[in-house]
């Protein structure tokens, strides 16, 4: 290293530390030859030590790929001794943003990455949470300290293209997550700053003498630095090839700085929202979009998958699927690395990150598929009585609701139409749709928290009966009418909704008229036309497709820019939540987004990008009639309250969190009423003073690296509104997120078989709206992991529809943490007492 001249007497004697080693691994970077690199390296540099970020599938291609080289590090691992060289850290098994995916998501990347690296290196201590990515999210305090690890760490000061942590604080804090659990953790410290002219690096990531110096005068008494290399580069000890790099730095593993190096007094208490995970993509662009999308309905099926099969286990004896369920897992764990969403379209000849985010995708969701059928067909058999056309009806959320399902029915169903009545005999309203190619019966369900509910299918004639209607007036507009809902269409400002009451919610009027923007118009700036262009600038057609009483749906066919837009927005009688979808057919390749430093002006330096700049970016508006607005959104097993005046930045070293995982409230407390925008993927949202909520729809631009984000075919995304009592806990909202993911799963039995008891429930909650987030099977007993999104921290009585022996909580790692009192129900099912704390997740062992 080069020696300092600068340094002033006294200080340049003191010690610094540096936590160095590799990130990546055989899908994103591992070369074959690497492993024997590492072992040369800590040979030849005996002060050198790795802190390793890597995929653990990759141990797998090593130990197939260089056996000897593999071995050897095996025994260097398993042989340390008191001073390691070598520590794991990040064993997520696909290298996730985490802030992007599910909670169940989050967990498994780590159970199953843990599982993988004690495979291959049985006695190694996992202990120390690091990413060289922003690979972090508000809950990890809760979920990392359940799995046995002691320390995280908030830097990311290489790699920062895809964001940063906020900086704060000093030595160490204690991160506190949304469920109170705290985990001591080095943060981006308040005086680590953006290195200058980078937009991907802080000062952390080289220990020179400023970043020291300014460590020190701010009071850090033990300065740290970090840079987890790509594995692939061959520079060795990273501050070696780093000119100017302060000495004495001292290589340590994270473990060994948090228990040897760190003072824990010094530890100041930092709860992190998750706007401070300042984090931020390509939001809008297509490739990225349908990736989020992929990624969402394969976990919104396996999720549904494993609960299904839970219950076709316990009710119909069926063996658990665990190689087809695991694989899905693997599957999907991979689509979610964090290069499938940041670098899309790298990849080798012939298969981008794109590509193989559709294949691991469509390999996860076949797999949910079957398994979904079997389980059903395993359920809809249990012994009873006999029911010619019954129809089973299952729900995997854990709590009751009544929710539409569409049946198919079948070729040979006779009579002009069909009715539907329940175990009683009382007749449901039902709509017919479709034509003789595919007809389909639409009714409202009631069925049973993780359970299902039996019905019956009679040859009806198609009676008219009072429900949801829709008619277009004489002025040209259509109204449509629910029991909760007077909605107007107006095909004059390009088939936008001029007005939409909420009757129960005191006839508010949830428009805003005085907003100069339409709602659920699509606006965006076309860079190359040089202006705004909006699907209210031209009259549309809007047809009635669906007339009720059960569900109406109307399509408004649009243009925005000559681009054909086709909307169908959906409402059903009863259901609070508002469908709609949007597909854009476009022409050609226009350029939709901010002008500044798009190409011939993009420069990989440049701090302003226009990918940035929401406010120019395609867009879905709201302007709602709400008038103190403020806003909620959900994260991984958290609910933020947004502290940003708006989400609007053009830079990088400006980056606020506009992420929308599966929803955004906005609410007015005063008025009582709020009105929650849910969306099929992960991307962006907008909002401000003087910006009317927005979802994110389509950028087409230059983005990270000078790339072109181009679109191929046809724009096409699910959104929907959930208008609300602001009275009611954010944990009603969350369970109708869940409910638009988690849709119920109807399935008709022709045949006369037996289908045996009409009506089951494997888990209830009373009094509470916790999730469900997964029931799985595992070495014969039942897993049931629990989230508790709302403020309620109180005991729950909590019943499990089958004899049970045993009901332990333990720790995601499988500890146990204590066996819970059970006493018989009355129908000899399992019924036992649950505190969650707000926010919290516990996981349930039962054995039958």
């Amino acid at each position: 290293m080069t020696s300092l001249l600068a340094w002033p007497l006294g200080v340049k004697a003191q010690k610094a530390w540096f936590a160095d080693g590799y990130h990546g691994g055989i899908y994103g970077h591992y070369p074959p030859s690497f492993t024997q690199f590492m072992l040369d390296g800590l040979q030849q540099h005996p002060d050198w030590k790795l802190n390793l970020e890597i995929e653990p599938e990759t141990w797998d291609f090593a130990r197939t790929n260089t056996p000897e080289a593999y071995r050897a590090f095996q025994s260097l691992v398993t042989n340390q001794g008191l001073n390691p060289r070598i520590e794991f850290v990040n064993p997520a098994y696909g290298q996730s943003y985490l802030w992007n995916i599910s909670g169940e998501s989050v967990i498994q990347q780590l159970e199953r990455g843990l599982r993988k690296i004690h495979e291959h290196f049985p006695n190694a201590e996992v202990s120390t949470y690091c990413s060289e990515e922003p690979c972090f999210t508000s809950a990890l305090p809760g979920i990392l300290k359940s799995f046995g690890f002691k320390y995280a760490v908030l830097k990311n000061p290489n790699t920062c293209w895809g964001g940063y942590t906020r900086a704060h604080g000093g030595e160490l804090v204690n991160w506190v997550g949304p469920d109170g659990t705290a985990i001591p953790t080095v943060p981006r410290y308040q005086v680590e700053a953006f290195k200058a002219g980078s937009v991907w690096e802080t000062t952390a990531a080289f220990n020179r003498p400023s970043y020291i110096q300014a460590a020190r005068e701010f009071g850090i008494e033990h300065p740290v630095g970090m840079c987890l290399q790509d594995a692939g580069w061959h520079f060795g000890p990273w501050l070696q090839h780093e000119p100017g790099a302060y000495i004495p730095s001292e290589y340590v593993t994270w473990n060994e700085y948090f228990e040897r190096v760190a003072q824990p007094r010094s530890a100041t208490v930092w709860r992190v929202s998750q706007e401070d995970i300042q984090v931020s993509l390509v939001w809008g662009a297509q490739v990225l979009q349908r990736i989020a999308q992929q990624v969402r309905s394969a976990e919104n099926r396996l999720a549904m998958a494993e609960k299904l099969a839970t219950l076709a286990f316990v009710y119909g004896q069926t063996p658990w699927p665990e190689a087809s369920l695991d694989e899905a897992w693997r599957l999907l764990l991979l689509a979610q690395h964090h290069d499938c969403w940041i670098v899309p379209y790298n990849g080798h000849p012939g298969e981008t990150w794109a590509d193989k985010v559709r294949r691991w995708t469509d390999g996860t969701t076949h797999a949910s598929e079957e398994v979904i059928g079997r389980s059903a067909s395993a359920l809809m058999a249990r012994s009873g009585a006999d029911a010619a056309n019954a129809v089973r009806v299952f729900n995997t959320l854990g709590v009751a609701r009544t929710n539409l399902v569409g049946l198919a029915l079948p070729d040979a169903w006779g009579g002009p139409g069909a009715s539907v009545r329940d175990s009683t005999g009382r007749q449901l309203t039902s709509q017919a749709v479709g034509d003789n190619g595919r007809r389909e019966l639409l009714f409202a369900a009631p069925t049973p928290a993780l359970g299902y509910q039996t019905f019956l299918l009679k040859p009806a004639s198609n009676a008219q009966v009072a429900g949801a209607t829709a008619v277009r007036l004489a002025d040209g507009k259509v109204r449509v009418e629910t029991d909760l809902y007077h909605v107007e269409l107006d095909p004059n400002r390009g088939g936008t909704i001029r007005s939409l009451v909420a009757k129960r919610l005191g006839n508010r009027e949830l428009v805003d008229p005085a907003n100069p923007r339409c709602f659920n118009e699509l606006r965006g700036f076309f860079f190359q036309e040089q202006c705004f262009r909006s699907t209210a600038d031209a009259a549309a057609k809007v047809d009635i497709v669906e007339a009720g009483p059960v569900r109406v749906r109307l399509r408004v066919s649009s243009q925005i820019a000559s681009n054909a837009v086709t909307q169908l927005i959906t409402l059903v009688q009863g259901e609070p939540r508002i469908d709609l979808s949007v597909t854009i057919d476009w022409h050609g390749n226009p350029g939709i987004g901010a002008e500044d430093h798009q190409a011939g002006g993009f420069r990989l330096e440049q701090d302003r990008k226009a990918f940035y700049d929401g406010r120019y970016k395609l867009m879905a508006l709201f302007p709602l009639n709400l008038h103190r607005q403020e806003v909620l959104k959900d994260a991984p097993f958290d609910v933020t309250e947004s502290r940003l005046t708006n989400t609007f930045f053009e830079a990088w070293s400006e980056i606020k969190n506009d992420v929308v995982l599966h929803w955004v409230d906005v609410c007015d407390a005063d008025q009582g009423v709020g009105v929650a925008l849910l969306s099929d993927h992960t991307t962006s949202y907008a909002h401000g003073a003087d910006h009317p909520l927005g979802l994110t729809l389509q950028y087409r631009g230059i983005g990270l690296w000078g790339r072109d984000y181009s679109v191929r075919g046809p724009t096409e995304v699910k959104y929907a509104l959930l208008p609300h009592a602001t009275d009611r806990q954010p944990a009603a909202l969350w369970t109708a997120g869940t409910a638009w993911n988690e849709p119920l799963v109807a399935r008709l039995n022709p045949s006369g078989a037996e289908t045996g008891v009409s009506k089951s429930s494997l888990l209830t909650i009373d009094g509470a709206d916790w999730e469900v987030v997964a029931m799985r099977v595992s070495a014969g007993r039942i897993l049931v992991r629990l989230f508790n999104p709302s403020s309620d921290a109180r005991g729950k009585t909590v019943r499990y529809g089958a004899p049970a022996s045993k009901v332990e909580m333990v720790q995601l790692d499988g500890q146990l943490i204590r066996e819970l009192a059970v006493r018989k129900g009355a129908r000899g099912e399992a019924v036992f007492d649950l505190a969650l704390p707000s926010k919290g997740i516990s996981t349930l062992r039962i054995t039958p």
